[in-house]
């Protein structure tokens, strides 16, 4: 029978690295930088211009004190961003595709960042009013009442129950359990099953104790995982100062050696660097619009800025300190060290047993509110495909199958596994760009109305009219 399942397995590997290359080869990496390019253009260069809006907006408060702040929608949304892909991801990125896969990810990030404001802002003008009262909103959303197309909001909303419900929960639930696998207890055939017993319990826990817990949890972790961890990083780089002129030479020299990226292409700095960029930042994904609509704000804007701020968060902060507390470390990556032996390895160079221990406390909060976030966008699109809020059974049903979604990625391979999210990945992207394209003459339109009343000394706030939308809302009137 275990035969048998890794027969299964090898030949789906097989099958989804065909269709990663050819995905992740060409279409979506012209798809994504020329898309983030002319969203940065439209918006005029909005990630930059507006830096000091995107930290007013955050710290503002819901208007009636009680709704989903703008800080709240943040955290939930980098909850998913801020995960296992910023440690096993960024290490797995230059293992396989070298230094200058680093410089790859800060461009997907800042140009991608544009797409973020975008598509988050769309999420706040077509969000819809839910029967307890609360908003719910994302690209189906948007697509159905701004298109009318309800197809294509359904492929949409089923893609990203599959990329985020079983996917990127399954891959998390694998980079968790590798964490373990420098540990003297740590058997191959047993440790990872019952680790993902205990994470698939843990989540299941807290699923059953709702949406609003989903939230507090998020925002209590999220701030506390981050700083620590980038923390540490500055520490480690501190204590490698003087390699870092090296490392930096050769982030760069490697980002543009037009031989090795031409000569392999899938295998190159630039397709790891997007690839695992776009895994963590999920710009242009349309993932972190589900957990915008969700914000009462007064303008849609101020929700875009929010959003680029999360980006920014997630690659140029989070994911940089990975790359350079690996880098920096004087530990040399290899296919070999691919994914958490690479980060172990680089901790434990400079703080000894202590980088070992750390990192995987920082794997399991990574790791746990990124599942919890994921399945907070599998809330909102379930909501959507169902027309109305699900009944107990069926919350109850679902929340089982997530958690065993959970179980069973704890022992599947991380070539499968990786495969897997990148390929439904991709396809939402394939749809939520060009969508995004034809919907942000809005957007524009909607920013420009931001800065108008903010110059005029107002607090902005938003009404449909302003912007002439043809489309009937449920907010903004």
């Amino acid at each position: 029978m275990a035969q048998l399942l890794k027969t299964i397995e090898a030949f789906l590997n097989n099958i989804t690295t065909e269709v990663n290359d050819a995905l992740y080869g060409y279409v979506l990496i012209i798809l994504l930088v020329l898309g983030g390019l002319y969203f940065t253009v439209r918006t005029k260069f909005v990630q930059f211009r507006l830096l000091g809006e995107q930290f007013r907006a955050v710290t503002e408060k819901p208007t009636d004190g009680k709704g989903v702040s703008s800080f709240q929608a943040l955290m939930v949304s980098t909850a998913s961003r801020v995960g296992t892909g910023n440690i096993i991801g960024v290490s797995t990125a230059i293992c396989l595709g070298g230094f200058g896969a680093i410089f790859w990810m800060w461009v997907i990030a800042i140009i991608g960042a544009a797409s973020a404001f975008v598509e988050s802002t769309l999420a706040q003008i077509y969000k819809k009013k839910g029967e307890d009262s609360r908003s719910y909103g994302g690209p189906a959303y948007y697509i159905e009442s701004g298109l009318k197309n309800r197809t294509l909001a359904v492929i949409f909303s089923v893609l990203l129950v599959i990329t985020y419900g079983v996917g990127f929960n399954m891959l998390a639930s694998y980079n968790l359990q590798s964490t373990f696998s420098g540990y003297n207890f740590y058997n191959p055939e047993i440790t990872p099953w019952l680790i993902g017993v205990v994470l698939a319990v843990v989540v299941g826990i807290c699923l059953f104790g709702g949406g609003k817990r989903i939230i507090r949890v998020t925002s209590f972790l999220v701030p506390f995982m981050g700083v620590a961890y980038i923390l540490v990083a500055l520490v480690i780089v501190a204590l490698n100062i003087t390699s870092l002129p090296g490392v930096l030479a050769r982030v760069f020299s490697d980002a543009f050696d037009i031989t090795a990226i031409f000569g392999g292409f899938s295998g190159s700095c630039v397709m790891y660097g997007i690839k695992r960029g776009l895994f963590s930042n999920e710009a242009g994904v349309g993932s972190a619009p589900n957990a915008s609509a969700s914000a009462d704000v007064e303008h849609p804007v101020k929700q875009g800025l929010v959003q680029v701020l999360s980006v920014f968060i997630d690659t140029l902060l989070v994911c940089s300190a990975t790359a350079f507390l690996c880098v920096c470390s004087g530990v040399e990556p290899t296919a070999e060290l691919s994914g958490a032996p690479y980060v172990q390895a680089a901790l434990s160079t400079t703080l000894g047993a202590f980088g070992s221990i750390f990192i995987t406390i920082a794997m399991i909060l990574f790791a746990f509110t990124t599942l919890i976030g994921n399945l907070y966008y599998v809330d909102q699109c379930i909501y959507h495909l169902l027309g109305h809020k699900p009944g107990k059974l069926f919350k109850t049903i679902y929340y089982i199958v997530a958690s065993l979604v959970i179980l069973l990625g704890a022992g599947l391979s991380a070539g499968l596994l990786w495969n897997i999210a990148d390929i439904t990945m991709g396809a939402m992207t394939l749809i939520n760009i060009p969508v995004i394209f034809i919907l942000s003459k809005y957007v524009v339109k909607a920013l420009k109305d931001y800065e108008v009343q903010r110059k005029a000394g107002k607090k902005p706030v938003f009404k449909a009219e302003n912007i002439n939308l043809p489309d009937k809302v449920d907010y903004w009137q």
